[in-house]
């Protein structure tokens, strides 16, 4: 079963990103109207909106929470070449009273529109990346627990990538710390992922993989949670659907560029990882832009310009497949499911398949989706509303 609820955004112009907090019951949207609103979902269902506020100069991009173990924090960043942080301020607990957001901190070191921004895993503390159209990732940290104005750039990574689009962290803690970023660069052929761990007990980030299979550009990526897993599956968002797996190898990288660790008597060296592609996926028939996984790491979702909200799921022999696909108005294309199993298995010869769209999982194997839609239909439309949906398997 398949439920849509139309959201009036009220948005004076496109809207880029959508994002719900860890629970799922609060929103923020962002928009070229260079403003964010965060709403809160009503007893009744409903969502009311309870804060609207003008964030940067410029088209905000991006839109993010923390985990709540350190508050209520969003994260903004914006063609101004800018990211924020913003905190919302106790009210007076009414139900109908406005929240009130402040700014925090502002981070001004990008030379080019910060295309991203994303808080770490807990476990790491209190950091974000931002990526930006420089080629540079960049990961600041807050250095006083009790200020939230404090912060310091503890690494700046220069990619060869131009351009980048997205940044993601691995979810495990079982495993070293991994950032995925990715190019929306049209004009080389080369891979269009790179990967980067974290080496020298946290003090260094090394590339070590480059994924030479995603040439197109990439507009999103994402890693599933660990649950114990012994690899990190990542998804991307590009001309095709990719769902890769990152296995630890054992081996120590041979890459030349760690060479000067090795040299410097480092005991932590990365090691090298074996990178298999799961699936690649052509359903869209178009370009992808947003994938996002459940809390459990077992349902991912996918978004393209083809309208449709694609849902993917591995079956027992680890053979992916589409187990569901919702139009725009929230009815199950059920030409594409049988028996809730993947209707076909993915095929790793097809390749090359904007409709914009953020989804988070809150409630394991039932997905409740916040999705955003744009339809760049030659060029840029305003969408005139959010629409959640809500999928149920067995109903």
């Amino acid at each position: 079963m398949s439920l849509a609820l139309p959201i009036p955004a009220e948005h004076k112009d496109l809207i880029h990103d959508v994002a719900l907090d860890y629970y799922g019951r609060r929103m923020a949207t962002c928009s070229s109207d260079q403003s964010v609103k965060v709403w809160d979902l009503q007893e009744d269902g409903q969502w009311k909106c309870m804060a609207n506020w003008k964030t940067h100069a410029g088209s905000v991009w991006k839109v993010t929470w923390s985990h709540p173990l350190f508050g209520q924090l969003i994260a903004t960043c914006s063609f101004d070449r800018t990211a924020a942080l913003w905190e919302e301020t106790v009210g007076d607990g009414s139900s109908t009273a406005q929240s009130h957001w402040v700014k925090k901190a502002t981070f001004v070191d990008s030379r080019g529109s910060v295309s991203d921004v994303q808080f770490a895993p807990k476990h790491l503390g209190l950091q974000i990346a931002t990526t930006s159209a420089d080629g540079t990732i960049r990961i600041y940290e807050n250095i006083d627990q009790a200020s939230l104005s404090q912060w310091q750039m503890i690494h700046e990574i220069t990619s060869k990538l131009a351009s980048i689009s997205c940044v993601a962290w691995s979810q495990s803690r079982l495993h070293s710390t991994i950032l995925a970023v990715g190019s929306s660069e049209e004009t080389t052929a080369t891979g269009k992922v790179i990967l980067y761990e974290l080496v020298d007990q946290g003090r260094k980030w090394v590339k070590i993989e480059t994924i030479n299979a995603i040439a197109d550009a990439v507009h999103d990526l994402t890693f599933a949670s660990g649950l114990g897993r012994s690899f990190h599956t990542l998804a991307v968002a590009s001309k095709d659907l990719y769902i890769a797996s990152i296995t630890p190898s054992g081996r120590t990288s041979s890459f030349n560029n760690l060479q000067s660790i090795q040299q410097s008597g480092s005991f932590n060296q990365p090691r090298a990882y074996d990178i298999r592609m799961l699936a690649v996926f052509k359903d869209h028939q178009s370009t992808v832009w947003r994938v996002s996984w459940n809390i459990t790491g077992t349902i991912l979702a996918s978004s393209g310009d083809d309208g449709y909200i694609r849902l993917w799921k591995a079956n027992f022999a680890a053979q992916w497949g589409n187990v569901a696909t919702i139009r725009g108005d929230g009815s199950l294309k059920t030409d594409e499911i049988v028996s809730g199993r993947p209707s076909r298995k993915m095929s790793l010869s097809e390749s090359k398949p904007p409709v914009s769209l953020n989804a988070d999982s809150t409630n394991g194997s039932s997905s409740l989706l916040g999705q955003t839609l744009t339809w760049p239909n030659g060029k840029s439309i305003s969408a005139p509303s959010i629409a959640m949906w809500q999928y149920s398997k067995g109903t």
